[in-house]
């Protein structure tokens, strides 16, 4: 038996050393990188999770293109604003993949846009970004229905009297509302049990991805399938936000589809039937659950994440705040309706919010893409097939770009007259071919709750709360810690 023990010892050995071997030979095809370690890769040196600042600490030693192994597989990092945005947009055709995943086909396989590549994402990103359009995206209509949740959440904050609350669940239902009259058709009150049920799913599934238990699901399914953990997390409130959304589509078969289409999936089951025929068609019920669940997921989050992180900031920088406020008053007064396009009326409040989408960088580094062909990219050769990441992060904190990068400093977006002004290194929505899909949505949101919020209250900590807590928690979006404030009448 010892005999047979000590063999086994040695073969494992015999096989480390080869796979470390065959590690070294590989790394050869791909650019620098810290050496990887067999099985583990360098989940070691990363601490088992793509940490935005750690992959811009590894830059200064290997350059800002490098390449990490998550296990056997390596993944080519792109950092700082001109690699990356020569990446995304300069290669854009050969970026525009996106790798099957043992988390993403768990979630997706394969439908929908988010995880998906080739010919079914062409044709449904193609057919959303159509049918966003029809439903009012960029138009006075859609307008309207973010004005109207607006004054709901600014009625609701009202009725506080100025009394401490965690304002989450108060943003999150408004911003939700307007996702749910573009897809569903209908909003939902706030006492509504089933919203909050879907909101708290979507919450369990975002939170948990780009968590490191995903990596290492990615890097050991074989096991990670077996073993319970906060992973699971994600399957089960993707499953519950999908059932939901099957329910709806039932609703609308029941109710059957008017002449007219008035929501996303009125718009999906028209071109289901007009395709029913076409043999190259994508358009199923799988591919509709899937688009629908990714716009719900898409445009409640983030949004509300980043109005969070925006009270926040300004609840931290008051002077800030009492800058936007007066803008705001000398521009609309009390009572005039605020537009989308009336952000190049007040540069301050406009470069307030550019700021707050930098520095928070909620989308972190990016999701992970796979070449679709062959690239060079500043002297490195990238074989078709291997993973990438452009890291978002290293572009928004860029020090050749941004005076102070890790600073809140609305001036980063004026000039010495006070004027608004873009930057190229400012790419909080990625950019290319995989640009976020709900920009647009997500840019007109933030103009009217933020200035409809400034123009109505105040925030300021409670009574007896001196420090704003600005930590952040990592996971499929970058979230501020939970928070109490007095939201005080103007």
């Amino acid at each position: 038996m010892l005999l047979l023990t000590q063999l086994l010892i040695a073969l494992l050995f015999t096989l480390l050393i080869a796979h470390y071997f065959k590690l070294q030979w590989l790394r050869r095809r791909y650019p620098p990188g810290p050496t990887p370690l067999p099985i583990i890769g360098n989940l070691w040196t990363l601490k088992f999770v793509l940490h935005r600042e750690t992959l811009m600490q590894l830059a200064k030693t290997y350059g800002n293109i490098f390449t990490v192994w998550r296990g056997h597989q390596p993944i080519v990092v792109l950092n700082g604003s001109q690699t990356v945005r020569e990446g995304l947009i300069s290669h854009s055709e050969e970026l525009v993949g996106r790798p099957k995943t043992p988390s993403t086909e768990e979630i997706a396989k394969g439908k929908g846009i988010s995880f998906s590549s080739g010919h079914n994402w062409k044709q449904q990103r193609r057919f959303t970004l159509t049918a966003l359009r029809n439903l009012g995206l960029g138009k006075k209509s859609l307008e309207v229905r973010i004005q109207e949740e607006a004054q709901s959440l600014v009625e609701f904050f009202a009725m506080q009297r100025g009394k401490s609350l965690d304002p989450t669940q108060a943003i999150v239902h408004s911003v939700t509302n307007v996702i749910c009259s573009v897809i569903f058709g209908r909003r939902f009150s706030r006492d509504d049990k089933e919203i909050h049920q879907l909101i708290e799913a979507n919450e369990l599934l975002v939170n948990n991805l780009g968590t490191k238990w995903v990596l290492l699901y990615d890097t050991f399914p074989w096991l990670m399938r077996h073993l319970p953990g906060p992973h699971n997390n994600i399957f089960i409130g993707n499953a519950f936000v999908e059932e939901f959304v099957r329910k709806e589509i039932k609703i609308h078969k029941e109710n059957g589809v008017s002449e007219e289409p008035l929501d996303f999936i009125d718009f999906y089951q028209t071109k289901m039937s007009q395709d029913s025929e076409d043999v190259t068609s994508t358009f199923d019920e799988h591919n509709m659950i899937r688009l629908v669940a990714e716009l719900f997921g898409g445009g409640t989050e983030t949004t509300t994440t980043t109005l969070l992180w925006a009270i926040l900031y300004l609840v931290n920088r008051p002077e800030i705040q009492e800058k936007v406020q007066k803008e705001l008053s000398t521009v609309f007064g009390e009572s005039q309706v605020i537009h989308y396009e009336d952000r190049k009326r007040v540069p301050y409040t406009n470069a307030v919010i550019h700021e707050i989408l930098r520095i928070t960088n909620i989308a972190s580094i990016g999701m992970i893409r796979q070449t679709t062909k062959d690239m060079s990219l500043q002297g490195f050769n990238i074989e078709k097939g291997s993973l990438v990441i452009a890291n978002i992060y290293s572009s928004l904190y860029d020090p050749d770009y941004w005076e102070k990068p890790k600073q809140f400093h609305p001036g980063h977006f004026l000039d010495k007259e006070g004027n608004f002004i873009q930057k190229e290194a400012f790419i909080p929505f990625s950019a290319g071919h995989r640009v976020c899909l709900g920009e647009t949505l997500a840019r007109i949101e933030l103009f009217i709750f933020f200035t409809s919020l400034l123009r109505a209250f105040t925030f300021r900590l409670p009574e007896g709360v001196k420090n704003v807590n600005m930590d952040t928690i990592l996971g499929g979006i970058v979230q501020p810690h939970p928070f109490e404030i007095c939201v005080v009448h103007r």
